[in-house]
């Protein structure tokens, strides 16, 4: 009894996991059935989703963290230094990316979604090296697992993105030009895919573009939790969250100037919003703290490519959907690179924790060590 307990708790990061990825994906089918369907501006969308998820995360920052820091903190969250990166943050987090992203979705599909999303590590790797974060160290095998999965992924890139490939199931209904958009809101319950190929193929730069600046916002994070230890993360997150939002504001009200487009109806585009937000703004932030804290940091990126299942099963399943073999297969070959990349991380910060205990044991007693000891075990 005690032993199937034990394989059931262990079994829960997996099972809840691979749920998160399934529900991400069905949200991003219906953001596109919304946007072919119903015209619904991409950019509209970005700005009420995030507007009511910062809403959420001042109310749940204000209740549960502001309660237990108040008296403590040392360094205002309002500096002028964490205000300009919360508000770079805000600008690659949220303002170009997220509108990137669903701009290219309204030009693609959900399995286009998850391959350039797969290209954040090439991504991240090749910022690191332009940027001299990286040393080119050619003898080590993790430095050797990251160019030979970047090169993977970026093969796989080229082939979802310029090579299709016949049909896995014809579709029955296309977004194509020609089609009327009534004709389609009668027949299609869901919309998986843009048929053009010029719109294929606009789409995926959209999408790798939005990937890129995944990246570039996670450097500037990273920098940020280095160099202000001593704010909340999730404040942190509100704060650029907010700044985000504005931003996308402003952006959306040149690029979408068409009123009727920023009227909410009470219908399915108000309930995606509503899902989106709850869902993209507090339960997969949570759940993935969660994962990573009862397992380590790596687990939770694992799943990532479980994406592409779940866009791959809906794609085929649903009556209106445009699948092709070559969109699989060049999404299948960015995951090889995914984890050939995720591989090399992990080798490389086991490297790296090894050589610091190894320095520990040499500097036994080090004055140098104790204030430093310290304050990570305060931490």
């Amino acid at each position: 009894m005690w032993m199937r307990s034990v394989q059931l708790w262990e079994a829960l990061p997996f099972s809840v996991m691979v749920t998160m990825e399934g529900c991400t994906i069905i949200l991003t089918i219906w953001a596109k059935t919304v946007m072919t369907v119903d015209g619904m501006s991409p950019f509209v969308f970005v700005v009420y989703t995030h507007a009511l998820s910062s809403l959420m995360l001042l109310l749940y920052s204000f209740i549960f963290h502001c309660p237990r820091n108040r008296g403590r903190r040392e360094q205002s969250l309002f500096s002028l230094n964490l205000f300009v990166r919360c508000f770079f943050l805000g600008l690659t987090g949220i303002t170009i990316s997220q509108n990137l992203g669903f701009l290219g979705l309204s030009y693609s599909s959900p399995i286009l979604v998850c391959a350039m999303g797969l290209m954040i590590p090439t991504f991240s790797f090749l910022l690191s090296i332009i940027l001299r974060r990286t040393r080119l160290d050619w003898r080590s095998s993790s430095f050797q697992a990251k160019v030979s999965g970047t090169i993977i992924s970026i093969i796989g890139a080229v082939a979802v993105e310029f090579y299709k490939g016949a049909y896995i199931r014809t579709s029955s209904v296309s977004s194509s030009p020609g089609k009327q958009l009534p004709v389609l809101a009668q027949k299609a319950l869901l919309v998986f895919s843009s048929e053009p190929t010029e719109h294929w193929v606009v789409g995926g730069i959209l999408l790798a573009s939005a990937s890129l600046s995944v990246s570039v916002w996670n450097i500037i994070q990273l920098g940020t939790m280095k160099l202000h230890p001593e704010v909340e993360a999730m404040e942190v997150v509100t704060f650029y969250s907010l700044l985000g939002t504005i931003q996308s504001a402003i952006l959306s009200l040149f690029l979408e100037r068409n009123p009727s487009a920023w009227r909410l109806k009470l219908n399915m585009e108000l309930l995606l919003i509503i899902l989106t937000a709850i869902f993209g703004g507090l339960v997969r932030s949570r759940v993935h703290n969660w994962c990573m804290s009862i397992k380590s940091p790596y687990y939770v990126p694992l799943f990532k490519p479980f994406g592409i299942v779940f866009a791959t099963i809906f794609g085929v399943s649903l009556s209106a959907n445009s699948l092709h073999y070559g969109s699989v297969i060049g999404s299948v070959v960015i995951g090889m690179g995914y984890f050939v990349i995720s591989w090399g991380q992990i080798r490389e910060d086991e490297g790296q924790q090894d050589q610091q205990c190894v320095d520990e044991r040499l500097e036994p007693n080090s004055e140098r060590k104790v204030p430093l000891l310290q304050e990570e075990n305060n931490v």
